[in-house]
Parts: structure tokens; C-alpha cells; sequence
């Protein structure tokens, strides 16, 4: 049956929450519930040891659902060897009474058709169901791969060491007052199995122990009140998208996304996987979750960050305000300067850098800047005419300003430097490279590590905030993109982005033609007004997670209304510190390194960042 197709839809046209009113969900959506699994309890007899060096001796099975009986399974297995008199003690099964019993290749089968579909429950399950995947391996026989119950586990669980000495069958039999006394037969060592089953099945529904999949992790440390909680997570579909946990005052706890299932991942965080402390504490104030499905992945990864953005709940710690990164700016004034920023302003003459994600890493950038350049460092708006007796700081007697302060650097002679480190900025970053390589190589020769480390650090730095507005830049001046991606399933993913935005999102399937579905999502995309580049119209984290969709291989591009392209000469092809300063050192050496290309060799001027055929 072909995948029906989802209509497209604005990304700010957002799901409402769940309302309270009653709906009916499907059994698929709540899970198996106990009372509907089918289980098959084995307890096996066998000769000792391991399943490699010793066979199996006695089958016993009983198939139950709902507290009802189904079947009995029990044959007695010829092991093909005698079986050791302390065996014959405890079991009572002597070499004598295999005489004529089956081999194990001729029980198998019958068995695994027994227990074929259900739930496989047995009393210290690792060593009855070694011995069987032992055994389905010496025969030729495919496992089957059931999921299994061990029921010593749960014991550990529910019952604890003040109601019994130990967890063997036996004590708990007598304990929960079995109908069958365990002897060490199989047959009747399954029936008691079945007896404690079914108590501790009863013990654990308190806990949320209530369907098939709570089995998987109920023998698990997790907190009571933190098990029970998992009923937060009925009802969930089974799809990608955002989930919100609600506090009890109809507050944003937190905010997290699956790219695949919602109900599975929600459900992850009352099990033993969750470790973290402060998600605990979370999911115990927590009355509720709400979800927001989406059509696609990337939509739902964006839209975790845009709820995070609005609601900064208290668990999340990721970038909760975007509006507060700083960025790096060459001012636009007659003797421009470099200063820490909170925003992009519409200034002619004016290049940023960034954003980065806190002001240390932009001061950082600002050095590495200085050390490249002698661009004054002071603070203060410089007049067109020096004020007389105006006096110059230290840098000017060491040689790394020009002192426009005191006239003694013209305008047009002090414009050069500004329009070098604006073209560095904004393009090629090899000047700052070389400055920071051939430093970070002095101070090495003198073994001077750590100050040889801050280099790096610095040089790292700039060239992160470079990338990522030179980046964001190019996409935040296209209007609007329009891309697509081949779904495991044959069909297509389609994204809309206007100004490094997201702007709507819908899948098609494999039998349909994607045009017409392209129009539709452009049609009923949302507005995005223009930023001031290379501010995108989104949050920065938003922005990189489209172009990291976008520049995948498989990604096609099908319109583009403006230019999107990057300098050949950016700072992208700088991108990492250590090789760009091993390609600077390599150079200068005379020897490049495989890979590098010439600076001095003529190249154009741009190139498009994406040139993939259209879809068909």
C-alpha cells in the first residue's frame, strides 16, 4: 500500500498539545498488556556442566495466557552419553530411562513449534537458554530469537531478602505458595515456574509492570515512583517528532525529540537507561507529555530547538537564548575596530564574525585578529583630525599600531589594514593561518606546549566563527531553497529553507511525483522576512543543522532563488586548525601536502556551495 502523502505545512502552524479530551488509541499505541501475551515456561534437565561439553537430558514447556494453561510440552532427550550418578541423584533421570529417548535433533523442532511466537520464561533463564541455543546450533536449527523473561531477575525485583533467604525456585514456590512442589523433573519445575510467574507479575503491576514491553526493563533499578510513571508515555504514536514534559503547573519541564519513535523514546526514560541524575529528578516532578509530531527528522530536531528557544525549560541545557551569542565586528567608522557584539546591524562597511557560543571564544577570535593585523585595539571612536596632544598607547611604540590617534597613520593608509582584515574575514583566512602557524612552530621548537596550545586554541577559534558565518551568510541571502532526499523507503523527503530558515517540510511517497508537492510546500511555506546577513532568519543551531542536511551527498537541490555560493578562498578550505597549520608549515617548507592547492594559483571567484541534478 503506497504511504499516503502528508500535506505540507508552515513549521509555525504548530500541533496544539494533547487537551485531556478522551480519545481511543490503538493497541499498537498502549502496548501488549500482560493478560494478552502468550508465555512458554521450559525448565530443562541436562547432565552438567556447560551446553558445550554436556547435552540435555528433559524438556519441559507449559504455554499460558491470561492465567490460563494452553499446553504442556515434555519428552525426555537421549544426550547421547551416560548421565553422572550425583545427576541421576538430583534428578532421579538415570542412564537407564534414556534408553530409546529421542536425540536432541529430533525434540528440537517440535519444541521450537511449541514455543514458536510467544514470550520464553524460564527460572535462571541464561542457562536453560544457552543450553537450547547450543543445541538449535549443533542441529542446524535457526534460533528463533524469542524474547525472554528470566524470572530470578524479577524475583530480585519484587521480592526482597526479608521475605526470602534466596531467589531459587523452590523458596519462592513455598513462598507464594505454589501448586507445585519443584523436584528437579522438568515438567513439574515448569509448573512451579508458572505459579511464580504469575505472582510476580502481580508484585510488579504496582510498579507500571502492566504490558509486554515494561518486561524488557522491569527487572531494572529503577525507582518506584519513577517506574510507575511510565504510564505518561500511553498513547504516544509511534512516529518522529518533539515531546514536552509538563511540570504541575502546566510548565515546560523539558523538551526532547526522536527521529524515529516517540513512544519508545519517552518510555526510555523510566528504565535503567536514563542515568542521568537531573532527568530523574525531571521525570519525578513531571505530570504529563505532550507530543508534537512531525513529518520529517530535520523538522523535528528543529523544532525541539525553536521550543526550547520559547520555553528555556529549567532541564534542558542547550542554547536557550540565541539572541544572546556574541559576534565579532569590524566596525564601520573612518579608523574601524574590533569589538564583542550581541547582534548583526545593517552598517555598510561593517563584516562579522560568528556567532559563537560565548564571549570567551569570541574574545579569542579577536586576538587571533590582532595578532594578523595591526588594527588599532583601542576602544574609543577615533575623529577623522587627531585631538592635539593626543597620546598613543604602547602598541604604536612596538610597532603593531599605526597611532591614527596621534595622525600619525592617514585614513586611506589605516583603510588598507581595515580592508585586509575585512577581506579575511569575510574570505580567505590563510593570512591569520600563516600567523598562527609560524608561531605555533617557534613556540614548539622552544617546547613551550602550553603557550603553543593557546595559539591553537585562538586560531581555532577565529576560524570556527569565519566558517560559520561565511556559512550562514550564503544561505541567509537565498530567498529561498528548495531541496530533496531519497527515503529509505523509496520516496522523497522535501525541506524548504528561506533566509537559513525553515520554512516548511513534507514527505512523498515512492508512487508519486514530487512536483506538484513542491509547488504546494512553496505555496503554503511560511514568510520569512530577511535578516541582516550573516545573521540567518533562525536560531544559529537551526541554521547549521539545515546546512548540515543540505550539504549531505544525496542531498539534490531543485530551485534556489539567489546566489548561494562561497569564495573558493574561504575559510571553510581552512576548516581545522591542526591540518590547516600542517598545509601552511608543508608549504612554506617547499613540500605541500596531498590534498593542498597553490594560494598562488588563479581560481574563481566563487563557486556554487550545492550543484546536484534536479529531482525526477
Amino acid at each position: 500500500m503506497p504511504i499516503p502523502l502528508r500535506p505540507p505545512r508552515p513549521l509555525w502552524a504548530d500541533v496544539a498539545p494533547a487537551t485531556g479530551t478522551p480519545v481511543q488509541v490503538t493497541l499498537e499505541e498502549v502496548g501488549t498488556p500482560l493478560s494478552d501475551v502468550t508465555f512458554v515456561v521450559v525448565d530443562l534437565e541436562t547432565t552438567g556442566g556447560t551446553p558445550a561439553d554436556c547435552g540435555i537430558t528433559e524438556i519441559g514447556a507449559v504455554k499460558v495466557r491470561g492465567g490460563e494453561v494452553l499446553g504442556e510440552f515434555q519428552t525426555l532427550v537421549d544426550p547421547g552419553g551416560p548421565v553422572p550418578p550425583y545427576i541421576q541423584v538430583l534428578t532421579g533421570i538415570t542412564t537407564t530411562m534414556l534408553v530409546g529417548a529421542p536425540r536432541i535433533e529430533e525434540v528440537l523442532p517440535s519444541f521450537l513449534e511449541f514455543a514458536r511466537g510467544a514470550v520464553l520464561v524460564a527460572h535462571n533463564a541464561p542457562f536453560d537458554v544457552g543450553f537450547l541455543k547450543a543445541a538449535a546450533a549443533r542441529t542446524g536449527h535457526a534460533w528463533p530469537g524469542p524474547q525472554v523473561v528470566d524470572t530470578v531477575r524479577l524475583a530480585r525485583r519484587a521480592v526482597t531478602r526479608d521475605e526470602v533467604p534466596n531467589h531459587k525456585l523452590s523458596t519462592l514456590a513455598a513462598a507464594f505458595g505454589a501448586t507445585v512442589t519443584p523436584n528437579h523433573r522438568a515438567l513439574s519445575d515448569a509448573r512451579a515456574t508458572v505459579d511464580v510467574l504469575h505472582a510476580l507479575l502481580g508484585r510488579l503491576a504496582p510498579l507500571g509492570v502492566t504490558h509486554l514491553e515494561d518486561l524488557a526493563t522491569a527487572a531494572d533499578p529503577v525507582p518506584g515512583d519513577v517506574r510507575r510513571k511510565r504510564t505518561l508515555a500511553d498513547g504516544l504514536p509511534d512516529a518522529p517528532g518533539v515531546y514536552l514534559f509538563r511540570g504541575p503547573h502546566d510548565e515546560v519541564l523539558y523538551v526532547g525529540t526522536s527521529t524515529t519513535s516517540l513512544r519508545r523514546r519517552v518510555r526510555s526514560y523510566f528504565t535503567s537507561a536514563e542515568k542521568r541524575g537531573r532527568i530523574v529528578e525531571m521525570v519525578r516532578v513531571a505530570e504529563r507529555v505532550d507530543p508534537v509530531v512531525c513529518a520529517t527528522p530535520l523538522e523535528a530536531r528543529v523544532r525541539e530547538l525553536r521550543l526550547i528557544a520559547e520555553h528555556a525549560p529549567r532541564y534542558n541545557r542547550r542554547s536557550r537564548f540565541p539572541e544572546r551569542m556574541p559576534w565579532v565586528r569590524l566596525t564601520s567608522e573612518p579608523y574601524p575596530r574590533l569589538s564583542v557584539v550581541r547582534e548583526v546591524r545593517d552598517e555598510p562597511g561593517a563584516a562579522y564574525l560568528g556567532p559563537f557560543g560565548s564571549a570567551a571564544s569570541a574574545t579569542l577570535a579577536v586576538e587571533a585578529l590582532h595578532e594578523s593585523y595591526p588594527i588599532r585595539r583601542c576602544s574609543r571612536r577615533l575623529p577623522l583630525v587627531a585631538a592635539p596632544g593626543a597620546s598613543a598607547c604602547v602598541l604604536a611604540e612596538l610597532g603593531r599600531c599605526g597611532a591614527p590617534c596621534q595622525g600619525r597613520q592617514p585614513v586611506d593608509e589605516y583603510a588598507r589594514v581595515a580592508d585586509a582584515v575585512r577581506a579575511t574575514m569575510l574570505g580567505d583566512a590563510a593570512v591569520v593561518v600563516a600567523a598562527h602557524a609560524e608561531r605555533i612552530q617557534a613556540l614548539s621548537d622552544q617546547q613551550r606546549f602550553e603557550e603553543a596550545a593557546t595559539v591553537r586554541d585562538r586560531l581555532g577559534a577565529f576560524l570556527r566563527g569565519a566558517v560559520r558565518a561565511q556559512r550562514a551568510g550564503a544561505l541567509a541571502r537565498c530567498a529561498e531553497v528548495v531541496a530533496a532526499r531519497r527515503t529509505d523507503d523509496g520516496g522523497w523527503e522535501l525541506v524548504l529553507v528561506r533566509h537559513g530558515r525553515l520554512a516548511g517540510t513534507a514527505r512523498a511517497d515512492r508512487r508519486t511525483d514530487p512536483r506538484p508537492l513542491v509547488a504546494a510546500l512553496q505555496a503554503s511555506g511560511e514568510h520569512v522576512e530577511p535578516p541582516v546577513p550573516p545573521s540567518s532568519a533562525a536560531h544559529p543551531e537551526e541554521t547549521d543543522l539545515l546546512l548540515e542536511w543540505l550539504e549531505r551527498p544525496g542531498t539534490r537541490i531543485v530551485e534556489v532563488d539567489g546566489t548561494w555560493a562561497l569564495p573558493v578562498r574561504s575559510a571553510l578550505s581552512e576548516a581545522d586548525p591542526a591540518a590547516a597549520v600542517a598545509a601552511h608549515l608543508a608549504r612554506v617548507s617547499g613540500a605541500p601536502a596531498p590534498g593542498v592547492v597553490d594560494p598562488a594559483a588563479p581560481r574563481p571567484e566563487a563557486v556554487p556551495v550545492r550543484a546536484e541534478p534536479r529531482i525526477a
